[in-house]
């Protein structure tokens, strides 16, 4: 009886268990609405050129790299051989990239892109993944209107903070009421 229960424990957690599946695979808007806009720049992203997420507009992009995904907000270099890696793109706002027009604007770009990882990685040294995750929310909603990051996937946040999508799922549903001493 006994193996006959581990069997069944096995069986269940197998059929859990997507070792080759991509979470981008399937990434969609909550609304359930595909970026079908996310091929375009994803195509402008591996073409070589350096873009500028315009620093005018309240835009930006998750860029998703193999393991992880990374913030280019307003103002940050996006594009050549930094993004060759990239598999997905997701727009953020009314997004807009310019063409740096001097070595000096692509300079700067990259600096402020840099930045943004900064601010990320920051985010990630809490050991505490709810906390993270609690803390990349409040950032997004302090500079996008609360019904644009509501319609942001778990995914994109997860892999922005190194937390299962889950746990992002999570902390939406149960928000900063969540008892900072548990470890989700």
């Amino acid at each position: 009886m006994d193996s006959e229960q581990h069997r069944r424990y096995q069986t269940s957690m197998v059929s859990t268990y997507y070792p080759e599946t991509s979470f981008l695979d399937s990434l969609v808007m909550s609304d359930g609405t595909e970026q079908s806009q996310s091929l375009d720049i994803l195509t402008r992203l591996h073409s070589g050129e350096v873009f500028i997420v315009n620093s005018r507009r309240r835009n930006g992009l998750i860029l998703f790299k193999r393991y992880h995904a990374e913030f280019a907000g307003p103002g940050a270099a996006v594009g050549g051989d930094y993004d060759c890696d990239c598999q997905r793109a997701l727009p953020i706002g009314n997004l807009s990239l310019l063409t740096p027009e001097s070595n000096e604007d692509r300079q700067k770009a990259y600096l402020i892109r840099r930045q943004w990882i900064r601010l990320i990685k920051q985010i990630t040294e809490n050991p505490v993944p709810g906390q993270r995750v609690q803390k990349i929310l409040d950032q997004f909603e302090q500079y996008f209107p609360p019904e644009i990051v509501h319609l942001l996937p778990d995914v994109a946040f997860a892999l922005l903070v190194g937390v299962l999508p889950q746990t992002v799922g999570i902390v939406r549903r149960l928000g900063s009421e969540m008892d900072s001493r548990f470890n989700y």
